[in-house]
This record gives C-alpha cells, structure tokens and sequence, in this order.
C-alpha cells in the first residue's frame, strides 16, 4: 500500500479511542511522542524506521479515520490520530486492535479476516461496547455504530429503523462524548473559567477549601433531610453553582448559572 493510500484513509480524524487497561498491554505510544505535529507522510516514515509495520486503517461516518502500527520488536500496538495532514496523538491500543492476541495470533488474524467487511464499514472499537465484545450480527453492529457516531459528534437522534442497537450505540457515543469534555463548563467567551466536575464524589470538607482555593465563595445554602445545598460563587468567571453533599461527599456539582446572592 502506497504512502498516499495509507494516510488518505486517516484523514480529518476527530476521533478518540477509549483503551480499556490490560497488564498485558505495552507502552510504545511514550517514546513516539515527539512525532505529534509531524506531517503525516513524515510521520509514516518516521515509523517504519523505527519498526513499526502498518496493520489497520478505518474511517467513521463522517469522515473521521484512524490508524494502527505494529512493532514486533516489543509486541506493541499503537494508534495514530490525524487531522488536516498532521499528528495530532499517539497512543497505546490493545493487541487486538492490531490483529493479534497472545499466542494464538493465527487465529486472531483468521477472525479479522472474517470480518474485513463490517471493519471496513464501523468506525467504533470492541472497547466502545459495554462487555467490550461487537455484536455477531452486522446488521446490529452497523446500526449501533450509526448511532455511537450521531450520539459522538452530537448529531440528532435519528431512529429511523426504531432498532435497539442504534439506541445503545447513541446513549454509547453521547456517555463518550461527555467522558472528554468534563473540561468544558458549557460557556464560551474569553473569560478562563475555574474547574469543579473534579470534585463529585469528594469529602465535603476538602470540596469547601478546594472551591475557596479555586476563588468560590459560598454565598448560600439550606438542607433538605439529610443533605445539604450550598450555592458558590466567583464573580471574575460568572460562575454560581451549587454543590450538592450528602453522607459527607459531593453528590453533584453543576454551574446553574444564575442565583439571586450570585453576582
């Protein structure tokens, strides 16, 4: 496969791979990074100098690609994000991802071949199921990754077929697609903004002093039964929210915008 047919299946790519933790799985992703940036046919080269073989090249359904490199030298497997002709990451995938698994690789790679043609025509992974494993059915698995990829880049429900598939797949994509955007605090402009989804699941007292820390001051609260509404504000970013706190941890915390003691 020629440099120009590799990387043209790798595209405009917006898509990041959820990688499931494996003991087994190795670290060759570290010692690539100084190749972000690069462009893509630099990129390429620059990874066969360095062992690595390509395996794997998939598009999602909107454009997005991705592709995957081997290194038989560590038993590596790694995946390479491009957008506009340039690395954008590196990071480690499972073997599986690359075609191989343990000691039966022979056989791993039989499976693959079996399924050339639903691979050619999803863009998920195994890891973006909940039991981690794609459906046996094509039908289904095409259909639950139409939705994963509408539910991903916050397309409109579309149901047309009413399949159950397309469903998990949707609430699939949108769960992923909140999973890396807990940075995001839903405001735009030019104002830097303070982060606070860190702090659900945290000891109250630790979330009071982290949010005075962080510039909040508290500036109301009352208590329904056993838990406790507390409103914080910090005036240089508009930000009021309340944090919610009940069996002495962070329930909930959300920016609600707006409170008569928030200024």
């Amino acid at each position: 496969m020629s440099t120009h047919t590799r990387f043209a299946v790798m595209g405009s790519l917006a898509v990041f791979i959820a990688l499931a933790p494996h003991a087994v799985m190795a670290r060759k992703a570290s010692s690539l990074t100084d190749l972000n940036g690069a462009r893509a046919a630099s990129a390429e080269s620059a990874l066969q100098s360095r062992g690595l073989k390509y395996i794997d090249g998939r598009k999602g359904s909107y454009g997005e690609s991705y592709s995957y490199w081997w290194a038989d030298d560590g038993n590596d497997c790694v995946v390479v994000e491009v957008s506009d002709g340039r690395v954008m990451t590196i990071n480690d995938a499972d073997k599986k991802d690359c075609h191989h698994s343990g000691d039966n690789t022979g056989a791993a790679v039989a499976a693959v071949a079996g399924l050339a043609l639903l691979g050619a025509l999803i863009a998920h992974k195994s890891d973006d199921h909940d039991d981690k494993v794609h459906f046996d059915n094509h039908d289904h698995e095409r259909e639950y990754d139409r939705g994963y990829q509408d539910g991903l880049y916050h397309k409109s429900y579309h149901n047309y077929d009413d399949s159950k598939y397309y469903s998990r797949g949707y609430s699939k994509g949108v769960e992923q697609r909140n999973n890396r955007t807990q940075h995001h605090h839903g405001d735009g402009g030019y104002q830097r903004t303070a982060t606070y989804l860190d702090l659900k699941d945290a000891r109250a007292a630790g979330a009071d002093s982290t949010l005075q820390q962080r510039g909040f001051r508290n500036v109301d609260g009352f208590k329904s039964g056993s838990t406790a509404y507390t409103i914080w504000n910090r005036p240089s970013s508009k930000q009021c929210l309340q944090m919610t706190v009940a069996d002495g941890h962070v329930k909930d915390i959300r920016d609600i915008h707006s409170h008569p003691k928030c200024r």
